[in-house]
């Protein structure tokens, strides 16, 4: 061909052959030779001034095509297990291509946030425009930071906020995104070299406002762990479009008063109980149990965007300040709430136990339900109590009582059953209007609290043992035995202590309940439950049932909080399933991913955990940090190498005591013992230790708690020479010369001249003739 193509043809050329799109190759295609190529240049030209072409280096491409080797980022995974990629450069006008990946089977496995190399294949599907194939990875999701960004003339630098990071990050004139001096940002490892200086280079991607502000303190947790806090628009549209469920292919239960018995500050009601006495002839002394909870998969169905975003968030996540709900507020808040006098879709349960609390049957349906009251937990134990107020009065007798009754049967049972018996006072941070720490109390527990407790634990063996029974898979709540080690750690601990955890049998729970028995009214008393508490394994979801052993249960599964536990929608969908009550069961792709959401959603629940054990210890720091220089008792919660903790009485905080700060003698770690004893004077420091602390450090930003030791056991604690103030706080505040304290100029010559000497001292041992 020797004219020149039109501007049609060369675009139709450059669509079907995207690899060979430089001048020269789309010359030859055309076979354009000598001045021609000239005007094809100029035709180049103008289709890039046009916006149809992008020029990158020497070749042409369509802005609205991906480029046939592009860098992608994973997503996760669907409903279907599929796993789909987003492009890192979109340069198009028109909407975002989908890309999915199909993996071969020599292929790493992916996930979430992998960045990626990868060849792409045009198809013409109707949920993807690409299919790319896996050439390499090119790296994970950058790292991510949560800090304070201090601003200089070279753009800046972000102070972490974890307790136990000391390196901070820097921030380039251009990728600051107008963070002001102190705020609170969130940032992501811009290059993954360091800078000369040897720090990590970050660019920010959120500001999160003033880090003093009360309110922040949750807002950090959630950043920083990576809890997902805003429901993106899809998934709110599709709650907003959900409607109330009718009668249909339900049980009438409305006539049933079932309560639902809070907190009182509870936002949502997922569950609502009823008993009465059973007037089977052959049940003398028995009692008919109801459990009704929400029923949320009929609103959330398997593959559609909620259930997506519940499985990615695995659960709510709770603050003193704030909820981070599973579920957009329209399905948690409202129609999946068991709320007063409003007809209300549900699953429930009809168990039947004897005088003695055994359960001798139940039965699932599928119904609708309309409680009669939304009571609190103070509001049903008055009433018991002999104090019934206007709303309590009239159910005292039809409702509160019977459910009282069954209660006891079940509290005899579970005297029997003898599950572990933990006493540790759960304590609250309370907040004021502005979200200021204002008291950190104790929370009171009330039989109306272990009813409700022992009315779920039933009905949740009841789930397990039907799934089971029906050969439906499900997820179960797994807690093993402790591991050896950690038993005999518990058991030198005891002894420490005079009691006895005997050896040589199979462990069961009623051993270390007795451990807890003659524990109780002593002053180490808490120490043996947290130390008890510490010996156990972590307690995670599983298609598999390896038992409950905290529990005491051969079957035990989550259907009671459907709401805020994903685990508990999966167990609804396998009844619904088990029972043929619809068409929004558990399916079959979610069967073939039980495994990886058991492990997601126990990850998922570790995380919570987490953020909210941080969100209180930095709510603690920030309520002691106006009584710095102020004296505590308290008692040693954990040994480490570096230092002591001290739990404090007054509000259960957590601080360090550092270990240069505890006398002038070199102490003695034993990790097997748990110990610290001093090399002249043989102090031993061990676990359960009453103490009185002065605090030094609170940062509310970090959490973190630095203490003084002034006494041991009420003997005094001698100081170290030239004794100011306890050394070893920089894991909290840094020196006003930049650097952590403790690790000064002087303290870098003793570091280094110590480092020679040491390797003098190898030299000259290498050096010597060894001994035959």
């Amino acid at each position: 061909m020797s004219t020149l193509p039109s501007k049609a043809e060369i675009l139709d050329w450059i669509s079907a052959h995207p690899t060979q799109n430089s001048k020269r190759e789309i010359a030859k295609a055309f076979g354009i030779k000598g001045a021609t190529r000239i005007d094809l240049k100029r035709l180049l030209k103008e289709l890039e001034s046009e916006g149809h072409l992008e020029k990158r280096h020497k070749t042409y491409r369509d802005p609205d095509r991906l480029p046939p080797v592009t860098v992608l980022q994973v997503k996760a995974p669907d409903e279907n297990g599929d796993i789909y990629a987003q492009p890192l450069e979109w340069h198009g006008e028109g909407v975002e291509p989908v890309v999915l990946m199909v993996p071969r089977a020599t292929d790493p496995a992916l996930g979430e946030g992998d960045r990626i190399l990868a060849k792409l294949q045009v198809v013409h599907e109707e949920d993807h425009n690409y299919e790319a194939r896996l050439i390499r990875k090119i790296g994970l999701s950058p790292r991510k930071v949560v800090g304070i960004f201090r601003k200089n003339a070279e753009g800046g630098r972000i102070v972490p906020i974890d307790k136990g990071s000391d390196k901070e990050w820097t921030v380039a004139p251009d990728a600051t995104h107008g963070a002001q001096e102190g705020e609170l940002v969130e940032a992501e490892q811009a290059s993954p070299r360091a800078t000369r200086m040897g720090l990590p280079k970050a660019r920010i991607v959120a500001r999160l406002g003033d880090p003093s502000e009360p309110r922040a303190v949750s807002l950090i947790a959630i950043h920083q762990h990576g809890i997902p806090d805003d429901f993106p628009a899809e998934v709110l549209a599709e709650a907003d479009r959900m409607k109330p469920a009718g009668l249909k292919g339900r049980e009438d239960l409305r006539d049933l008063p079932l309560v639902t018995i809070d907190p009182a500050d509870a936002r949502d009601h997922d569950d609502a109980v009823y008993a009465e006495a059973d007037d089977d002839p052959k049940n003398p002394g028995g009692h008919v149990v109801w459990v009704a909870i929400a029923d949320v998969a009929h609103y959330v169905r398997p593959g559609s965007v909620l259930d997506r975003e519940a499985r990615r968030r695995g659960n709510s996540s709770y603050f003193p300040d704030r909820v981070v709900p599973m579920l957009p507020d329209r399905l948690s808040g409202d129609l999946c709430s068991l709320h007063e006098g409003v007809p209300r879709a549900c699953l429930a349960v009809r168990m039947v136990i004897d005088a003695e609390g055994a359960k001798r049957s139940h039965r699932f349906v599928r119904g609708l339900m309309r409680s009669p009251a939304s009571l609190t937990y103070g509001e049903v134990q008055a009433a018991m109590d002999g104090a019934p107020d206007d709303r309590t009065g009239p159910l005292l007798d039809p409702v509160i009582r019977p459910l009282y009754a069954a209660y006891a049967a079940l509290k005899a049972a579970r005297e029997r059953r003898q599950p572990l018996d933990l006493d540790l006072p759960e304590r609250r941070v309370m907040l004021n209007a502005e979200g200021k720490v204002v008291s950190v109390n104790f929370v009171e527990r009330l039989d109306a609290h272990r009813l409700i407790e022992e009315f779920m634990v039933l009905a949740n063996v009841a789930a397990a043992e039907t799934l089971t029974a029906k050969r439906t898979p499900l997820l179960f709540r797994v807690h093993e035995e402790p591991p050896p080690e950690k038993l005999e750690a518990l058991r030198e601990t005891a002894e420490a202590a005079g009691l006895v955890l005997a050896k040589g049998q199979v462990l069961q729970t009623r051993h270390l309940n007795k451990l807890l028995h003659d524990a109780a009214g002593r002053d180490d008393a808490e120490l043996i439950n947290i130390s008890t508490l510490r010996s156990m394994t972590q307690a995670y979801y599983s298609p598999e049932n390896f038992g409950h052993f905290g529990l005491a249960l051969k079957n035990y599964a989550h259907f009671t909080s459907p709401i805020r536990r994903y685990s508990d929608l999966i167990v609804h969908r396998g009844l619904i399933a088990a029972h043929g009550w619809g068409d929004d069961g558990l399916s079959v792709q979610e069967i073939e991913q039980l495994e990886k959401t058991a492990q997601h959603i126990s990850d998922t629940e570790r995380r919570s955990m987490i953020a909210e054990r941080d969100t209180t210890d930095r709510y603690l720091a920030a309520y002691l940090s106006d009584r710095l220089g102020a004296e505590f008792g308290g008692r040693i919660s954990g040994i480490a190498r570096f230092g002591v903790f001290v739990k404090l009485d007054e509000t259960g905080a957590d601080g360090l005591v550092p270990i240069r700060s505890l006398g002038n003698e070199f102490f003695h770690f034993d990790a097997d013992a748990g110990t610290l004893m001093g090399s002249d004077t043989g102090l031993l420091i061990t676990l359960g230790q009453r103490v009185k602390v002065r605090l030094v450090e609170a940062a509310p930003v970090t959490g973190g708690i630095g203490l003084e030791l002034l006494e041991l056991e009420n003997a005094e604690i001698a100081k170290p020479r030239g004794h100011r103030k306890p050394a070893g706080f920089g894991r909290f505040r840094k020196s006003p010369g930049g650097g952590p304290k403790g690790k000064g100029p002087a303290r870098r010559k003793e570091t280094v001249a110590r480092k020679k000497t040491a390797k003098t001292a190898r030299k000259v041992s290498r050096s010597r003739p060894t001994k035959g």
